[in-house]
């Protein structure tokens, strides 16, 4: 009798870590307990069955093109090769959106590295993913230091209509069409009025780019021009983050054309702008 008492003490201590870990309280930690655990439920019990636990039945995972991640896991295998580690994580004012990025390692028939980007929503109390993207390079030679912004005091509008809510996702919108203007009219030079100085790009084939200086010295050694269609964008309500996801063309100075899946992180500034925190771009498949 002890010694079952002890076992179901031990599962239920287990269970109710799992439920915990997911619950938010408006800070980056919280949202990084969640990241911690959704990669651990990996690791025990596989990555499908991770993706489905931790993931909003209408998130997108970028398999490398974009699809609701319940279509694609239904037919995927629930191996545990896939192992992650946030290192760089933000939550909006509003305490109810959020991001996480880090180092990934696939242990497949062949040991792949990368970036990833995962977006967080608040859902009756609990972290939810959203969206999942990734970009491959080699075995890393550079350590990334931890960086877990915590949201600077609160801020949420008690009531905001849709018709709001559409507002604040037009200045998004508006504000990537100016950047792609500007790309057009200058070049990939053209980021340097749009990029914060301690922004990161996650680009596949490079380790983490970080800083504006050396995001734009990779632009401008690389790319001669780009092009985006923008798919969606989204303002968080504390309404100083938000996000946008789209297909890049890219042109780069060696006579070759690509696309890619992108996701940028924005950021508003003092002024009221609007600048880009992170961006993430993967190959896109035709």
């Amino acid at each position: 009798m002890k010694i079952n008492k002890i076992i179901y003490t031990f599962i239920a201590a287990s269970l109710s870590f799992g439920a915990n870990a997911q619950k938010s309280d408006g800070t980056t930690k919280s949202l990084v307990a969640a990241e911690k655990e959704f990669a651990s439920s990996a690791a025990k019990n596989g990555v499908k069955s991770a993706f489905l636990t931790f993931a909003d039945p209408d998130a997108i995972v970028f398999r490398p093109n974009p699809v609701n991640v319940k279509t694609y896991y239904a037919g995927q295998e629930n191996n545990k090769d896939l192992s992650w580690a946030p290192d760089y994580a933000r939550v909006s004012k509003s305490g109810d959106w959020g991001f996480t990025t880090g180092s990934y390692v696939f242990n497949g028939s062949k040991k792949e590295y990368g970036q990833y980007l995962s977006l967080w929503k608040v859902v009756n109390g609990k972290w939810v993913l959203t969206l999942d993207i990734g970009a491959e390079h080699n075995k890393p030679l550079e350590t990334v230091t931890t960086k877990f912004v915590e949201p600077e005091g609160f801020h949420k509008p008690k009531f905001n209509t849709p018709k709001q809510i559409a507002a604040g996702n037009d200045i998004i919108l508006t504000t990537e069409k100016t950047l792609n203007a500007a790309i057009k009219s200058y070049g990939a030079v053209a980021f340097a009025g749009f990029v914060n100085p301690d922004s990161r790009l996650l680009f596949p084939g490079r380790e983490p780019i970080i800083g504006k200086e050396k995001i734009l010295g990779f632009y401008n050694s690389m790319i001669s021009k780009m092009n985006l269609k923008t798919t969606k964008v989204e303002k968080a309500l504390g309404g100083d983050l938000a996000y946008s996801y789209g297909v890049a063309t890219v042109d780069y100075r060696a006579d070759l054309r690509e696309s890619f899946h992108y996701v940028f992180i924005y950021e508003r500034q003092p002024d009221h702008t609007w600048n880009i925190a992170l961006q993430l771009f993967t190959p896109a498949e035709r």
